[in-house]
């Protein structure tokens, strides 16, 4: 009766690991796909970050709108204070209602919001910080009006920004 042949016991445990591991090759094309991928996810990543930023202080600009109007449906006038003598406001006394959109919790971190005022008017302005202005460059600042008219200080213009 014959025996069969078998590997030499030397080469046996070889044969063993081999199953288990990656080649070099394997590695690199792994880590090629990885970083195809993080090139085009990253950015993408980033834009969305900006873009959900920006529709925040969107919102917070409409909620501040809305505190103006209702103020305005009570006083007949935006401002708050006026000089008795001549009933024109007084502007420097203005400041924007705290709302919690506003608060650095929300959008406060990455905008700031102010207003110009007098009687019959208002713009509301969202600046973008340091950060959320390099991430957004294409809109930059916001702006929104009594009259509901919208515009964006960036190249982006205002269908892309609002």
């Amino acid at each position: 009766m014959k025996t069969p042949i078998t590997a030499p016991s030397a080469t046996r445990p070889l044969l063993k690991r081999r199953g288990f591991g990656f080649t070099l090759i394997e590695v690199i094309v792994a880590v090629a796909i990885v970083g195809i991928l993080a090139t085009i996810a990253i950015p993408s990543y980033t834009k969305s970050i900006a873009k959900t930023k920006r529709r925040t202080a969107q919102v917070c600009l409409s909620s501040f709108a809305t505190q103006m109007e209702r103020y305005y449906t009570t006083n007949l006038r935006y401002c708050v204070d006026t000089t008795p003598a001549d009933g024109t406001c007084d502007s420097t006394v203005f400041t924007l209602p705290g709302l919690d959109c506003a608060s650095t919790a929300n959008s406060g971190n990455d905008y700031t919001y102010s207003a110009a005022v007098d009687s019959s008017t208002y713009t509301l302005t969202a600046t973008p910080k340091t950060g959320q202005s390099t991430r957004d460059a294409v809109c930059g600042t916001l702006t929104l009006d009594q009259a509901g008219t919208r515009t964006a200080s960036g190249t982006g213009g205002v269908p892309e920004c609002w």
